[in-house]
C-alpha cells in the first residue's frame, strides 16, 4: 500500500457505486475492501455511493477495473468476497480482460444469475455455444461440471432442448466400498451425487423432483446408455477420465438428431486400473480438427473453490513434475 511520503506522486480517482449492493461491494468485515487494497495497493474508501482509491499511477490502473468489475457484479447483487476479488486482480494482471461480461446464465425460479468468473470459464460458456460436442479437461474446482449443468438447465428452460442427461462413470475413487445396500437406483446414488447437488443449486426443488419423475432429467451411469439414441437432448458425461474408450466411443455415438454433449474430466484422477485406458486421453488425441467438437483446458487460475485449492493444486503438479 502506497505510504503517505508518495503523497505527491499519488492520484485519487472517485468511482460511482450507485446501484450497486453496499454490502455485496464490501463484504463482511469490509473484507472485499480490504482485499482490494491488499490485491492493487490501492488505499480503498467507501463513502455513501462513491468509491475513492489512492495511489501511484501503475497502481491505479491494476486498481480501477478491478474496482469496476467488483462494482459490476454488487449492481447485479452477484455473490462477491475475498476469493473473487483476488480472481478479478489476476485477471486484470493477466489480460485485463475479466470473465464476468458475457456468458451469464439466468435460472428461471431460483432468481440466480450464474456468471463465469475467469476468463478461461467464460471462454467455456462460448465454446458450448459454439459446438455440439464441447471437451473440458481440468483440475477440480474450476466449474466444468457446474457451468455444464448451468448451460443445460438454461438450455431446458429455453425449450432448445427436451431433456437433460447427466452421466457418470461408476468407478470407486481409489477406495473399495464394498456392498452398498438398498436397491440398483441406491447403490449408484453415491456416484452420481454431485450431478443432484448442481441440480439442487439451480432449480426449485419441486421443479427438480417433478422433472426426474418425468425423466426430463435424467440423472444415470454412464453403462445405462448403451443401445439408446439420445435425441433432442443436452447429454453430460461427468468424470470422463474414468471412461473406458470403450465406454467413450459408445457415449459419443448415442447422440441423436438435435442433441449436443459436454465431456467433462480431470486426467490427473484417473481412477482406472490402468491410466492409459481412459477414455478422455483418447478423445484428446483423435478428436480436435473435428469441426463442431470444441477442446477446452482449465488450469490453476481458473480455480473458483477456495484459494487454497488453487495453490494445493499448483503444488501437486509442480511435485509431479519434478
Amino acid at each position: 500500500m502506497p505510504d503517505e511520503g508518495q503523497g505527491a506522486q499519488s492520484i485519487s480517482q472517485r468511482i460511482s457505486v450507485e446501484g450497486a449492493d453496499p454490502l455485496t461491494l464490501s463484504g463482511v468485515n469490509d473484507a472485499n475492501l480490504t482485499e482490494l487494497s491488499r490485491q492493487t495497493g490501492a488505499r480503498v474508501a467507501l463513502r455513501g455511493d462513491v468509491l475513492t482509491l489512492t495511489g501511484t499511477p501503475e497502481v491505479m490502473e491494476r486498481a480501477v477495473p478491478v474496482a469496476q468489475r467488483m462494482i459490476d457484479a454488487a449492481r447485479q447483487r452477484l455473490h462477491l468476497d475475498a476469493d473473487d476479488v483476488l480472481r478479478m486482480s489476476l485477471e486484470v494482471q493477466r489480460d485485463g480482460n475479466g470473465g464476468n461480461g458475457d456468458g451469464r446464465i439466468v435460472l428461471p425460479g431460483v432468481r440466480r444469475i450464474i456468471a463465469p468468473k475467469t476468463p478461461g470459464q467464460s471462454a467455456y460458456l462460448q465454446a458450448m455455444q459454439e459446438n455440439d460436442i464441447v471437451i473440458g479437461i481440468g483440475p477440480a474446482g474450476t466449474g466444468k461440471t457446474y457451468l455444464a449443468v448451468a448451460a443445460a438447465v438454461d438450455a431446458l428452460s429455453r425449450k432448445r432442448v427436451r431433456r437433460i442427461v447427466l452421466a457418470r462413470p461408476a468407478v470407486e475413487a481409489g477406495e473399495n466400498l464394498g456392498f452398498l445396500p438398498g436397491d440398483l437406483q441406491a447403490k449408484v446414488d453415491p456416484y452420481l451425487r454431485p450431478l443432484y447437488d448442481a441440480l439442487e443449486d439451480m432449480m426449485p426443488a419441486e421443479r427438480m423432483q417433478r422433472s426426474l419423475e418425468t425423466r426430463t432429467i435424467e440423472i444415470a451411469p454412464l453403462a445405462y446408455m448403451r443401445g439408446r439414441t439420445l435425441g433432442d437432448a443436452f447429454v453430460i458425461l461427468d468424470e470422463a477420465q474414468n471412461a473406458t474408450a470403450a465406454q467413450m466411443k459408445m457415449f459419443l455415438t448415442r447422440l441423436g438428431a438435435n442433441s449436443r454433449a459436454v465431456i467433462t474430466g480431470d486426467k490427473t484422477q484417473i481412477d482406472l486400473s490402468r491410466s492409459e485406458d481412459s477414455g478422455l486421453l483418447q478423445v484428446e488425441r483423435i478428436l480436435p480438427g473435428i469441426e463442431g467438437i470444441g477442446l477446452h483446458y482449465f488450469d490453476e487460475s481458473d480455480v473458483i473453490r477456495h484459494r487454497l485449492v488453487r495453490e494445493i493444486i499448483k503444488a501437486y503438479a509442480d511435485d509431479s513434475g519434478s
